[in-house]
């Protein structure tokens, strides 16, 4: 453990840093790649705008490709013109750009701002920083929303219920990857929960899993944007369908629709930046300011102020409050909860990096049968 001493000295050499940080040249714009939808919204509200305010002669772009990432990523490293500035991907996706030399790796106490109390970054995110060049952002859950006017007087309370589709006949929408269809699968055909990638490490397990899905794949709309399900419900042109819990927040308690959510097997999960590797100096200096800001414990707290997703931090937890609009307790509503976390499945994000590549290829040929 450090001293007092070395924490506030760490502390003081950060804040000069910030202030050398302003007075280096630094790109005027920059391009910030993440999701779309109700979590982009959440970001802008939380750190882009407040940033803004600080700094008005920096212009930011915002491009919705992270579900892209890596593909882009590798044809602009190919090509020698990397054009984003500032990326935001899963954590199995940050794995996979950080081997392949695509990220930029980072000391989380010379990036990062410490906490107020002088905790180091590396200290406060802790065990979520799982790769050497991720900054992680949020703990998030991938799960079920359903229309409650649409299942009768027997909503679903499992997930295998989402394949049941003699008691709950209508379209499921369903992520248009293998990550998180293929472990449900399983899960669904008896397989216990510890040994769901064990199983699917095998070409057995695959098929396995694949068949699993075969018996609901013709009722199945497949969504490649987060902001799919949430209309589909809302249109009622799903009766069920899996996205990120922070899009159903939105849905259920802003939009106000006829929508629950489903949280037994909710896959927990991280999202959070990346720095493409090899950025020019000028762009670089921003980037760094930005991330100065915009990771810091207030931020992201506030962040929570507008989707239900968990801070990273974990000195922005006891910040967590109410939404900045509907003026509700936004703790219940995170997938971290204790009535919402029941019956959880811990994504493997290390299992997916290395396996990912090979699957996807299965997947997309399954797909197209």
């Amino acid at each position: 453990m450090k001293s007092k001493l070395a924490i506030l000295m760490c502390g003081a050499a950060l804040a000069a840093t910030g202030v050398q940080a302003q007075d280096a040249k630094m790109a005027d714009s920059m391009t910030i790649v993440s999701w779309g939808g109700a979590y982009q919204k959440s970001q802008i509200n939380a750190y882009a705008e407040p940033y803004k305010e600080k700094h008005p002669e920096v212009e930011i772009v915002w491009d919705e490709s992270s579900n892209e990432a890596v593909a882009k990523l590798r044809a602009m490293n190919e090509a020698g013109n990397i054009t984003w500035d500032l990326v935001d991907v899963v954590a199995a996706d940050a794995i996979r750009l950080c081997d392949e030399g695509l990220a930029m790796e980072y000391d989380p106490d010379e990036l990062l701002a410490p906490a107020p109390d002088g905790t180091p970054a590396s200290e406060d995110f802790g065990d979520l920083i799982v790769s050497d060049c991720y900054i992680p952002q949020i703990v998030y859950s991938t799960t079920f929303g359903y229309r409650t006017d649409m299942v009768g007087d027997t909503p679903p309370t499992n997930i295998c219920d989402v394949f049941d589709l003699e008691k709950y006949p209508g379209k499921r929408a369903l992520e248009k990857r293998p990550i998180n269809n293929m472990e449900w699968a399983l899960l669904c055909d008896g397989v216990a929960k510890g040994d769901v990638y064990d199983v699917l490490e095998t070409e057995e397990g695959q098929a396995r899993a694949l068949a699993k899905l075969d018996t609901i794949k013709d009722q199945v709309i497949w969504w490649s944007s987060g902001a799919d399900t949430p209309q589909l419900l809302a249109d009622g042109e799903v009766v069920m369908g899996s996205t990120y819990n922070g899009r159903l927040f939105s849905l259920i308690e802003e939009q106000n629709q006829p929508v629950a959510m489903l949280w037994d097997a909710q896959v927990f999960d991280l999202d959070g930046w990346i720095i493409p590797a090899g950025l020019p100096e000028e762009r670089l200096a921003r980037v760094k300011d930005f991330l100065m800001f915009a990771t810091d414990t207030q931020r992201l707290a506030d962040q929570a102020k507008y989707i239900s997703y968990g801070p990273a931090r974990s000195s922005s937890a006891p910040l967590v409050g109410k939404h900045a609009e509907l003026g509700i307790e936004m703790a219940p509503h995170m997938p971290t909860d204790p009535a919402n976390a029941k019956n959880t499945f811990l994504y493997n994000y290390t299992w997916w990096a290395d396996y990912r590549d090979d699957l996807d290829a299965k997947f997309q040929a399954w797909l197209a049968q």
